[in-house]
C-alpha cells in the first residue's frame, strides 16, 4: 500500500486534530503531541484506517480517548498526591484575538465531558451525531451536555442575552 493516501490524510486533517485537541487540554504543545500520537497510530493501522468510511474521524476518537486517558491518569495521580493540579498556561496560536483568549479560557473550565462536545461540535465542526459517535454517546446525552455547556457558558462570559438551542 502506498503511503501517499497517509501523507495526504496527516496534511488535510493534522492541523483540525490539532485544534480539537487544542480545545480539550489547553495547552498546544500537548495539543500537537496527542494528535502526533494518533497519526503513529493510524499509520500503524493504516490498513484499517483507509477502510473506515472516514479516516479523520476516526482520528478525532483516538485523538479524544488518548486525551481522555492521560486526563484520567493526571487526576489519579493528583488523588494519589493529594494535591492540586497547578494552573497551566495557556499557549495560544499568534492569530487568536483576545476574545478567543476569553472563549478559550472558559470552554476550560467546562467539566471534561462538556468540552468534548463543544470542542469536537463547534471547532471540529462535527454535526451531532459524528459526535456521539465518536464519542460512543447517545445523541440526546450529546444534545443536552451542549445545551448545559452553552448555559455555562453564557454565565462564564456574562452574555446576558437567553442561549438558543444550535
Amino acid at each position: 500500500m502506498s503511503d501517499q493516501w497517509f501523507a495526504e490524510l496527516y496534511e488535510a486533517s493534522y492541523r483540525r486534530i490539532v485544534v480539537a485537541t487544542y480545545g480539550l487540554v489547553g495547552d498546544l504543545g500537548e495539543a500537537e503531541e496527542l494528535a502526533q500520537e494518533a497519526f503513529a497510530i493510524a499509520y500503524d493501522r493504516r490498513r484499517r484506517v483507509r477502510a473506515t468510511d472516514n479516516p479523520e474521524a476516526w482520528l478525532y476518537t483516538v485523538a479524544i480517548n488518548l486525551a481522555r486517558r492521560r486526563w484520567r491518569r493526571r487526576n489519579t495521580l493528583d488523588r494519589l498526591l493529594r494535591r492540586e493540579t497547578p494552573a497551566q498556561p495557556v499557549e495560544s496560536p499568534d492569530s487568536w484575538a483576545g476574545e478567543h483568549l476569553e472563549l478559550h479560557a472558559a470552554i476550560k473550565k467546562l467539566s471534561y465531558e462538556h468540552r468534548a462536545v463543544v470542542v469536537l461540535h463547534y471547532l471540529a465542526d462535527m454535526p451531532v451525531d459524528e459526535v456521539a459517535t465518536t464519542l460512543d454517546i447517545p445523541v440526546g446525552t450529546v444534545k443536552s451536555r451542549l445545551a448545559r455547556a452553552r448555559a455555562a457558558l453564557a454565565t462564564t462570559l456574562g452574555v446576558h442575552r437567553e442561549v438558543e438551542n444550535a
